[in-house]
């Protein structure tokens, strides 16, 4: 079906209604970032950027995670630039799932991960997160595994609730996934926005899980421009020789002035390592202004997401509210279901907090009166 993010944005416009629902800021990103772009440009890099990436922004990924997390991925062999994350995800499933294989997946989901398994012919198998702490039952894991299962997905920070997958987490899954050939999708496109001192896993710090993992990440994510749709992808050579058959025939390249300047940008760590601490202000700063509303939540570990459970106020299922509040009270939403096995409605909505004050104060006014 249409994406739910479609839906909804579409309903704002329509509706001329305060937009919380889609994951973009309504805040320009950083000036010097977008004059490195048009000097790229001014340059002459407008055709064809090499099919993997530029050379040098593959290079600088890799110092990136020599630095964070102490791995190494070859930028010659190992990192691919993808026009944004959901293209690299659908990458990395099409280039290993075929008929009759089988995709565990964790839900809520983010929705682009079940199509694209049944579109290469596989089949989806659902393990629903706990409704209100979202933790994964290993346990259930572990018997959902047999000789079909090709692939896991997780993400974390995750999509929609904010939690952060732990140390303990990341243990037991390369635990399970010993002495298998099931191969991993890690999604951690928000890898570098999580609150209140926590760290983030990635999987490449478990030499188990890093050696079977395509690691999704997104620039748009990072730097605050979504619309320029530019990502990567780091895997093992082995996985990215798959991954870049498909690639070549799904975009072959993207945009390369752009890239150019990213080369450049992500150079400076302090581009990206202060944005946890950027986002946290934003997500205390809006939670404050809701205490006094009707909505029960918990405050978002990671992302730039807050859950809002809405059961004190209406009985009615969560897209119907979602639908109501864009309509009626001018403030669009994304309702939970669409994420959950089965559309489990467990009364919750998600929002989006990268905004700027002006937007998350007019966004709070009109959350506290319903």
């Amino acid at each position: 079906p249409t994406s739910i993010f479609a839906i909804m944005s579409g309903l704002a416009n329509k509706e001329n209604a305060l937009n919380l629902s889609q994951g973009f800021p309504d805040f320009k990103s950083d000036f010097h970032l977008i004059k490195l772009v048009n000097k790229a440009m001014l340059d002459g890099y407008n055709q064809y950027a090499p099919m993997p990436g530029v050379y040098g922004l593959r290079e600088a990924i890799s110092e990136k995670f020599k630095k964070l997390y102490q791995a190494k991925y070859n930028p010659e062999t190992e990192i691919t630039i993808t026009a944004g994350g959901t293209q690299a995800i659908f990458t990395a499933i099409t280039a290993a799932v075929k008929k009759e294989d089988e995709v565990i997946i964790f839900k809520p989901a983010y929705d682009c991960y079940e199509p694209t398994v049944e579109l290469a012919g596989g089949k989806p198998i659902a393990v629903q997160l706990d409704p209100e702490s979202f933790k994964i039952n290993w346990e259930e894991v572990k018997s959902l595994i047999n000789s079909k299962t090709r692939m896991m997905i997780i993400n974390s920070p995750h999509n929609p609730s904010g939690k952060v997958l732990s140390k303990e987490d990341m243990q037991q899954l390369e635990n399970i996934l010993k002495n298998t050939n099931i191969l991993l999708i890690s999604d951690e496109v928000y890898e570098h926005i999580i609150f209140d001192n926590q760290s983030h896993e990635s999987a490449c710090l478990y030499p188990g899980l890093k050696e079977r993992t395509f690691i999704i990440a997104s620039f748009g994510k990072t730097f605050h421009n979504t619309g320029w749709k530019m990502g990567y992808c780091a895997a093992p050579a082995y996985l990215t020789t798959e991954f870049r058959k498909v690639h070549q025939f799904n975009v072959f390249s993207v945009h390369h002035p752009t890239q150019i300047a990213l080369a450049t940008y992500i150079t400076n760590e302090q581009n990206y390592l202060n944005l946890g601490d950027f986002y946290q202000q934003k997500r205390d700063f809006f939670l404050n202004l809701m205490k006094e509303s009707r909505f029960k939540f918990i405050p978002s570990n990671g992302t730039y997401f807050q859950l809002l459970n809405f059961s004190n106020i209406t009985d009615e299922n969560d897209f119907d509210f979602a639908k109501r509040l864009t309509i009626e009270n001018k403030i669009a939403t994304i309702p939970i279901s669409v994420f959950n096995e089965q559309n489990l409605d467990t009364k919750v909505l998600r929002v989006c907090f990268a905004k700027t004050e002006e937007t998350l104060k007019k966004a709070a006014e009109i959350l506290c009166k319903i």
